[in-house]
């Protein structure tokens, strides 16, 4: 027997917001759903599987269009393993670069914040930073 429920169940069921559902069927990364006479759609209990995967690779930082991609190699049980690992690996490379980002502009902030005496003066070298473009 296959369970049917409707967008705020699967919703519920998943984790992903109704709203983000929507999405993901306008990006193609959910097949559009059976709908009822009255055009609610129908979710089955494969659908809300997909979503909860793709809401754990949202949460990994995967792309839409990475997400895309491993949605594609889970559903091809013939698929090699090695291309789910290369995506993976290029993933950890792009997170690595933000990190890197993140820990840069850190920094800046941080001596930014040790310069500005933090008083009743006007002058604050972290607005004239952001002033200067």
């Amino acid at each position: 027997m296959n369970i049917t429920m409707n967008i705020g169940m699967a919703a519920k069921a998943s984790g992903v917001s109704a709203k983000m559902i929507r999405h993901y069927e306008q990006v193609g990364l959910l097949p559009e759903p059976s709908r009822t006479e009255a055009g609610y759609r129908q979710f089955s209990e494969a659908e809300v599987h997909t979503l909860q995967f793709i809401r754990r690779a949202r949460d990994l930082g995967f792309s839409i269009a990475q997400i895309g991609e491993l949605v594609g190699l889970w559903q091809n049980r013939k698929r090699p393993s090695r291309q789910v690992k290369a995506l993976a690996q290029a993933h950890i490379q792009e997170l690595e670069q933000k990190a890197q980002e993140l820990l840069a502009m850190k920094a800046t902030l941080e001596h930014l914040v040790h310069c500005c005496h933090g008083d009743d003066r006007p002058e604050c070298p972290i607005l004239e930073q952001l002033d200067k473009g």
